[in-house]
């Protein structure tokens, strides 16, 4: 069973681990770094792109699923690096013999020419590589199972792991889903910002992160929209933790830029029963969703299946 610990801040411990080996090096190389990225990712190799719960996958993620276009970025920008050099040098002994020699403007100007023609061929090369690796690693983000800007599971994860628990008729568990969402979103961005709103929802992901079980399940279902799946609890204890999830959402602060920022989330809750559909499940939940944001925002609300 993955650990919630392996879940948290995976690129940030693999950049910190990168900066110890570069500072520990006297001269530490492109060469070096690109080899490191490509050892740690290694084990990514045998883990199966929709295993959520594999401790491998966690794993993998933080030795970087982007060795090889890391290893481009490197190796790129050092060829752009030595041409841009050699440029450079070629304009100083240019320029040197305009003082060591009478001045031959046209002479002159058609050198100049030429080094401004390669120049911009070189910087066109590099955009066009930088276009290219970006492509990749948009790529790579939409196969993986995180989602990017709160390192919790994405949509693509939710809808594996909701048909999976749907079809598995031998389940000797219910388990409730959450749909979430934080109210007056769209507020905050109009009155600080985009940033500050990837803030929020970075800071709602952490408090999730930090409240739930091991074994619950968190998903960003989209814009500002989480959805949880609690196992293994009844209908009391799935009040008990959504309300808690409120209070604590309601009670912590978010500091930017100096302002402090209230944040608050509505909640649809729903309870899995045989037969139910992925569809069906956060139908329900969204609709219970829909019922507290007209009854004032800030609360939890439920809706059940044939009085189940």
């Amino acid at each position: 069973m993955m650990q919630k610990h392996e879940l948290i801040s995976l690129v940030d411990k693999m950049c910190k681990e990168l900066l110890i080996i570069i500072d520990e090096e006297n001269g530490a190389s492109i060469q070096q770094v690109s080899n490191y990225l490509t050892e740690s990712a290694q084990i990514i190799l045998n883990v199966k792109e929709d295993d959520i719960d594999n401790v491998g996958y966690a794993e993998s993620l933080f030795h970087n699923a982007y060795k090889e276009i890391a290893k481009k970025s490197l190796s790129s920008y050092d060829n752009t690096n030595k041409s841009i050099k050699k440029l450079a040098r070629m304009h100083e002994e240019t320029l040197s013999k305009c003082i060591d020699e009478h001045i031959d403007l046209p002479s002159i100007t058609s050198k100049f020419n030429d080094i401004q023609l390669q120049m911009n061929n070189e910087v066109n090369k590099a955009n066009s590589v930088i276009t290219k690796l970006t492509l990749q690693v948009k790529a790579l983000e939409e196969k993986t199972n995180l989602d990017a800007l709160t390192k919790v599971f994405n949509r693509r994860a939710l809808s594996s792991y909701l048909n999976d628990a749907c079809s598995n008729e031998k389940s000797s568990y219910n388990f409730h889903v959450l749909v979430l969402d934080i109210d007056d979103f769209k507020l905050i961005n109009d009155t600080y910002g985009h940033v500050a709103g990837d803030k929020v929802l970075i800071f709602i992901a952490n408090i999730l992160r930090k409240t739930l079980r091991e074994g619950d399940k968190i998903f960003r279902y989209g814009g500002e929209e989480f959805v949880i799946i609690l196992n293994r609890v009844n209908d009391l204890q799935c009040k008990n933790t959504s309300n808690r999830l409120l209070a604590i959402i309601r009670e912590n602060k978010l500091i930017y830029k100096g302002e402090t920022l209230k944040v608050t989330m509505s909640i649809g809750a729903t309870k899995f029963v045989q037969g139910d559909t992925p569809d069906a499940l956060i139908a329900r939940a969204d609709s219970a969703l829909y019922r507290a944001k007209r009854n004032g925002k800030n609360q939890l609300r439920t809706e059940v299946k044939d009085g189940v």
